[in-house]
């Protein structure tokens, strides 16, 4: 039951049942994180049970630990993970007395879970926080919400809560987890990267290709599947957004830098030279403000840079190498300044008091003056539709723990909650998926239950037996339950439970029995419930939430392109142009949206690398709006023929692969991109030059972001 945090997948050969931890790390932090929910559990439980002989007092304050300490995917240090069962606390306390009163009638309950789930699922949103701690809270109200129908016990119910509570804070605070790799210190890791690379590119001596490759290999550091999912900057709040926003950026940028790593070759020209340094410094000083040494400095200073680089910049007259080959160095410098502007602004605000960001392209960090309560708000309310992942699944979740109550209150079954139990740790976002749990954790209930008859036949009432198994089997339960599957789960939890009734109430073997029926009727409400509503998961959504923002930024890069080659925006296209931008702004937060849901549900099975990327998919259309604003260098001064021949073919063949890409072909997209008309470049004067090569080289980067977004078999072709 607490295959919750492994990856869903296919099915499991009778093989892959037994205990194959993914790695020693899972093991190790499964083994850490039972002996806190151990010690935290029987700490409370057994002087309530065999000294004060409280048995409703004894039953929550043995469940609290396990399902704040267990069975919630708390995210963060020690530290962090007590703060938030403290935060948890009063809605917890909220949700058991409503479960307690809604319990006198099965109709009342059944809505109440209905709503409970609903709000719960659409509210952890918000967050990795309310995320961590919405499965416990659904579990209080599970617990409190069965028969029988007793408020006076409410106040053992609550000082069962305050207790377990308690001693889940200080477990978690006096036995830590170890720290991890924050999403900040990637970050900053990635722009000490691009710091010492900027300054090394002037200087040569470095093969770079192997720069090249070291630059995309950090670059994939920060995608957020590589990411601890406690780590990830998911949250509605404005540091998140922030954050997410800077580890987009950075990887553009970094890859932005690959490029330029292989064309540049010593010495650099005057202007390129200093630009480097200027984008050094700034790499450093935000680094340094993401690991909290020194101030965020903010965006002005690359803004200036890139003002003063765009006004300068050209062939010089003494120039002994290819012009083309120095505009397009020039261009990608340009290109790279650009991301790093907005890499500037995120740090700022991630790191820095909340303040606007005028001035910047297309409102990016429109969320930079939004109260907390504002963001949140938002972020749910963009949930609020079918095409949501997180409404999907609020809807999966609250139908099918009200269908595993009314069930298990009409047909009246003996110790019910675990219906729903079952029904939510079972649960997948995808059919397959869910039945793949089902089918090992009904073979684990069935051998688990058969272990526990036999230990309540042998042991009958001898309730000092039971007291001393509960310890080593909870901590054995809770070690391989989590790496060994839902079959070990579920069976090493049948022990745990029988063993913990034991010393509540008298029982027997029916325990056991009553045990299979429950789980098998809450997994089939859970299968039930994934095969009618949206079976295909987040990852199905986070493909057409994708496809969509590739259709919506098609034609913005043709009108960016027109725009760039007249010099103007014809008076037809301008009303077109701003519907498109505003239609590409809406997917483009959609798309980010979907990615960040993604990233809080289990991977696939398939390594990381295989398939779609979606961040590259983000930074492609990040990519586009960027351009949009960035582009026009120069107005005024319409293209040669020529020139505005190629520029039309080229987008053509970028758009054309734009919409090919929205259909994910399994071979990938190949992107055909003729190289400028010969002589186009001594036939333009200077700025204009330098504009033409700033859109092949914008054309040649989306490029780029189409084939590594779509998966391998891509490729670009062209004049590189």
């Amino acid at each position: 039951m607490w295959h919750r945090g492994r990856p869903e997948g296919h099915a499991r050969s009778w093989r892959t049942l037994l205990p194959t931890p993914s790695s020693r790390a899972e093991s190790v932090g499964a083994a850490r994180r039972a002996v806190r929910v151990t010690v935290a559990a029987v700490a409370g439980f057994y002087p309530a049970v065999h000294l004060l002989d409280r048995p409703v007092f004894a039953l929550y304050t043995l469940f609290v630990p396990v399902a704040f300490g267990l069975l919630s995917p708390l995210p963060g240090s020690g530290r962090r993970r007590a703060g938030s069962v403290l935060r948890a606390v009063p809605a917890a306390a909220a949700l058991i007395t409503l479960g307690t009163y809604l319990a006198a009638a099965t109709w009342s309950a059944t809505l109440g879970m209905l709503l409970v789930g609903f709000v719960l699922v659409t509210g952890a949103s918000i967050g990795p926080r309310a995320t961590g701690v919405a499965p416990a809270l659904q579990l209080c109200y599970i617990l409190a919400c069965f028969p029988p129908y007793a408020p006076g016990t409410l106040g053992d119910r609550l000082a069962g809560l305050a207790v377990g509570a308690t001693l889940t804070m200080l477990c978690e605070w006096l036995l830590p987890e170890p720290e991890q790799t924050s999403y900040r210190s990637r970050v900053a890791d990635g722009l000490g990267l691009a710091a010492r690379t900027l300054r090394d590119l002037p200087r040569g001596g470095a093969d770079g290709r192997e720069t090249a490759e070291r630059l995309r290999a950090a670059g994939r550091e920060l995608r957020f599947s590589r990411t601890a999912a406690g780590c990830r900057p998911t949250g509605a709040g404005a540091r998140d957004r922030a954050l997410a926003q800077a580890g987009y950026a950075t990887r553009r940028f970094l890859d932005l830098l690959a490029v330029l790593a292989p064309l540049l070759r010593p010495p650099a020209d005057l202007p390129s030279a200093m630009l480097l340094r200027g984008l050094a410094t700034a790499c450093a000083d935000e680094a340094a403000a993401l690991r909290g040494t020194r101030p965020p400095s903010g965006p002005e200073g690359v803004e200036e840079m890139i003002a003063q680089y765009a006004a300068v910049r050209g062939v010089p007259p003494d120039l002994r190498e290819d012009p083309h080959a120095l505009l397009r160095r020039q261009s990608t410098l340009l290109a790279a300044a650009v991301s790093a502007v907005t890499v500037s602004a995120a740090v700022a605000l991630a790191t820095g008091p909340r303040r606007s960001m005028p001035g910047l392209p297309l409102e990016q960090f429109w969320y930079a003056g939004a109260s907390t309560p504002r963001l949140w708000w938002v972020r749910i309310a963009d949930h609020l539709t079918p095409r949501s992942v997180v409404f999907q699944n609020a809807v999966r979740t609250a139908s099918g723990l009200a269908l595993a109550r009314l069930v298990a209150g009409s047909l009246d079954l003996s110790h019910g909650f675990w219906v729903l139990l079952g029904m939510l740790t079972l649960g997948r976002t995808t059919a397959g998926a869910t039945w793949s749990a089902v089918r090992s954790a009904a073979v684990g209930t069935l051998v688990g239950s058969l272990a526990a008859g036999a230990l309540l036949i042998s042991a009958g009432d001898v309730t000092e037996v039971y007291a001393a198994l509960l310890v080593p089997m909870m901590l054995v339960a809770f070690s391989v339950g989590p790496v060994g599957g839902p079959a070990w789960g579920q069976g090493l939890f049948t022990l745990v439970v029988s063993t913990a009734f034991a010393q509540i109430a008298p029982v027997t073997w029916e325990l056991a029995a009553a045990r299979i029926v429950d789980v098998l009727t809450g997994s089939a409400i859970g299968l039930v419930c994934g095969v009618l509503a949206w079976p295909a998961g987040a990852r199905g959504e986070m493909r057409r939430s994708a496809a969509a923002l590739f259709r919506a930024t098609a034609p913005l890069i043709r009108v960016t392109v027109e725009r760039a080659a007249t010099g103007h925006s014809a008076p037809d296209t301008r009303a077109d142009a701003a519907a498109a931008l505003r239609r590409a702004m809406r997917y483009w937060r959609t798309a980010h949206a979907s990615y960040a849901q993604l990233r809080t549900e289990p991977p696939p099975r398939r390594a990381a690398d295989g398939g779609a990327d979606w961040l590259a998919a983000l930074n492609h259309g990040s990519r586009v709006l960027v351009g949009t604003y960035w582009l026009p260098w120069s107005r005024g001064t319409a293209w040669p023929s020529d020139a505005a021949s190629w520029a039309r073919e080229a987008t053509d063949e970028v758009v054309s692969a734009t919409l090919r890409a929205a259909h994910f072909p399994a071979d990938g997209v190949t992107v055909r991109l003729a190289p400028l008309p010969p002589g186009v470049l001594t036939r333009l004067p200077a700025p204009s030059v330098s504009h033409l090569v700033d859109v092949e080289v914008w054309l040649h980067a989306l490029a780029s972001d189409l084939t590594a977004a779509v998966g391998p078999g891509g490729t670009v072709e062209g004049s590189r």
